[in-house]
């Protein structure tokens, strides 16, 4: 039986920014089915608490999605599991410094694998699904697409990529499905770290004075799939304004 509730599926799930949106389409009425790459024991945890306020609302699913066979394999659980998809919310992504004179054809493949070859082919193995519902695609890009990161060349590409796969697909799946992006700002500190002066440079260059919030950006998701109805192809900047002075 098909499932009555909406279906999200979103990648990098378990934690930070795919974590926030799990919970906010899952409070927003959607069943979700939630991807981990090695965070297994966190999207269990979550899936287990979001478990508590509506039974069968969840499936948790892990793959290293640089590996091509794993994408379809993915949404045929998940099609498998809730008889439906109504939103893909590619939001995994890999970030690291490839300086000029370091980089290497490795960290390209890694970079471009998780950045933009994942959420084409997982938008290609969805697209039949969304156009049954009249769904939507969501990718999580950069400001950084548009705006060059030192020593960040070939992340800030991939994301370039992604942006452009917006507009691309945008056109392909219409009028059935939408396809749109955001671009983050300053949300959540790298994992790595910043040093405080880096941060107050970034902070005193927002408009708005602060970092962003993930439940910002998650808020950002669900209005792009259930109200934006009249909105395709588009990029949205969540940055706090920054960069509007350049």
């Amino acid at each position: 039986m098909t499932n009555a509730r909406p279906v999200a599926f979103i990648t990098g799930s378990a934690r930070r920014l795919g974590a926030a949106i799990a919970r906010r389409l899952h409070a927003a009425g959607y069943d979700v089915a939630m991807h981990c790459g090695r965070s297994r024991i966190e999207c269990n945890a979550m899936a287990a608490s979001l478990e508590a306020q509506r039974a069968n609302s969840t499936h948790v699913l892990q793959a290293d999605l640089s590996e091509f066979d794993r994408l379809p394999e993915l949404l045929a659980h998940t099609i498998g599991r809730f008889g439906r998809l109504d939103a893909l919310v590619n939001n995994a992504s890999a970030f690291f410094p490839t300086p000029i004179g370091e980089a290497t054809p490795a960290q390209w493949d890694t970079l471009f694998a998780a950045n933009v070859r994942a959420p084409f082919f997982l938008s290609q193995a969805a697209a039949p699904h969304l156009r049954a519902t009249r769904g939507a695609i969501v990718s999580l890009t950069d400001i950084h697409a548009e705006r060059p990161l030192r020593a960040h060349a070939l992340y800030g590409m991939s994301k370039a990529a992604l942006a452009y796969m917006t507009r691309a697909l945008a056109l392909e799946l219409s009028p059935e499905v939408r396809v749109n992006a955001i671009a983050p700002g300053a949300i959540l500190w790298p994992e790595s770290g910043k040093d405080d002066a880096m941060k107050q440079a970034m902070l005193e260059r927002t408009p708005l004075g602060r970092t962003g919030t993930p439940e910002e950006v998650a808020e950002a998701v669900r209005w792009l799939l259930q109200d934006a109805t009249y909105t395709t192809g588009q990029v949205l900047r969540l940055d706090g304004g920054r960069l509007l002075e350049g």
